[in-house]
């Protein structure tokens, strides 16, 4: 597989989600909006999945107008079709009819000049679940904090 240059992530969607699935699509993009990602700007905070008459659309994700655009340029926000097999389509249909499920996107990212998104099939997490992931992470680092710390005695 090619050098994958991730753009954008949406960190806060794996703070908020469970995800249950995962799937690799491919962005229809305008050149300018292919331009402003090689310049690595790209905002998924608030983006998310959609599926309307058999197609995926990516609703929401902020791609910041090319600087040196001209009148050719895109609107920031627009709708931009992903780009997915028809059984994966389904799935993510499946997942966002649900109820508690949505599909969230979850990175942007070039793998062999071409743009593409990972979207996840997410269960919404409640607040105690949230502190339970943390208290984990923060277990994880202090047991890898002590370890190293014995490595180097």
């Amino acid at each position: 597989m090619g050098e994958i240059k991730v753009v954008a992530s949406n960190r806060r969607a794996r703070h908020d989600y469970f995800i249950d699935e995962t799937f690799e699509a491919g962005l229809s993009l305008m050149g300018t909006e292919v331009k402003s990602l090689r310049q690595g700007r790209c905002s998924l905070a608030e983006a998310y999945v959609t599926v309307e008459n058999g197609e995926a659309w990516l609703e929401n994700a902020h791609i910041p107008e090319y600087t040196e655009g001209t009148w050719t340029n895109h609107s920031p926000r627009r709708k931009r079709k992903l780009l997915l097999h028809a059984e994966q389509i389904a799935t993510l249909a499946e997942g966002s009819r649900e109820k508690g499920t949505t599909v969230v996107a979850l990175q942007v990212y070039f793998v062999r000049g071409k743009a593409k998104v990972q979207v996840g099939v997410g269960r919404g997490k409640k607040l105690y679940d949230k502190r339970q992931t943390l208290r984990e992470q923060q277990d994880a680092r202090e047991a890898a904090r002590a370890v190293s710390l014995r490595a180097h005695r």
